[in-house]
């Protein structure tokens, strides 16, 4: 059963549907948006402990899910990339690898981190680590998976095989990768936890042929 959303975020959620249909104009009708969008909210609102966050993270994700939706397999699409990163929880290694991909490639992927049993926040020392490294963790939250993300990726990472359970595009190329889990973890396992994703992201970017950042990006420990 849906949760309901009080007046307050109802308004909120509103004005952020506004900004989406400038933005997609032409692309997306409202109602096909507001579809998207509150489908969003549910998945956000259902166990949130702070509602006042929810439309902020629905539409983040919304926009998402309509980049995902219009993006195109075709000669278009040649020279662009999107990458999807799957944990349980979403709140960790995923989001790790996220951080490290934009850096990384800079922004030159599309990148997103899911978890199946997300809950709309990352754990505090992963956190940490993440902005140890000079990354800004101001987008980093815990995106529901979504089959629309699934099926525009070019690759799906699962980090581990406890996952949980979702349906994989068949079509879609997947890699499994089973690194140390750093949520609720001493900072210096998390921090080698970070380095071993940082050389798995190198390697997977080298592998699409993703044009590294100029500087070379980040050394995690350097």
């Amino acid at each position: 059963m849906s949760r309901p959303i009080g007046p307050v975020t109802a308004q909120k959620v509103e004005w952020m549907v506004n900004d989406l249909c400038r933005e997609f104009a032409g692309t997306f009708t409202r109602e096909e948006i507001e579809v998207v969008m509150d489908d969003s909210v549910q998945r956000f609102h259902a166990d949130a402990t702070v509602v006042d966050f929810v439309p902020l993270l629905a539409s983040r994700f919304t926009r998402e899910r309509l980049v995902a939706r219009s993006r195109s397999h075709d000669a278009d699409g040649q020279g662009t990339w999107d990458v999807v990163y799957v944990s349980l929880s979403g709140g960790g290694r995923g989001q790790i690898a996220a951080a490290l991909t934009n850096v990384i490639s800079d922004h030159r992927v599309s990148v997103h981190s899911a978890g199946t049993a997300a809950r709309g926040q990352i754990d505090s020392g992963v956190r940490s680590v993440i902005a140890e490294l000079g990354i800004d963790s101001a987008d980093v939250f815990a995106r529901p998976v979504t089959p629309e993300v699934l099926g525009a990726a070019d690759v799906v990472v699962t980090m581990g095989h406890s996952v949980g359970v979702f349906e994989m595009p068949p079509e879609i190329r997947h890699v499994d990768w089973r690194v140390g889990d750093p949520i609720r973890a001493p900072i210096e396992e998390i921090r080698r936890v970070c380095a071993d994703i940082e050389y798995r992201v190198r390697d997977l970017l080298g592998d699409l042929g993703v044009p590294l950042s100029s500087d070379g990006g980040i050394s995690v420990g350097a």
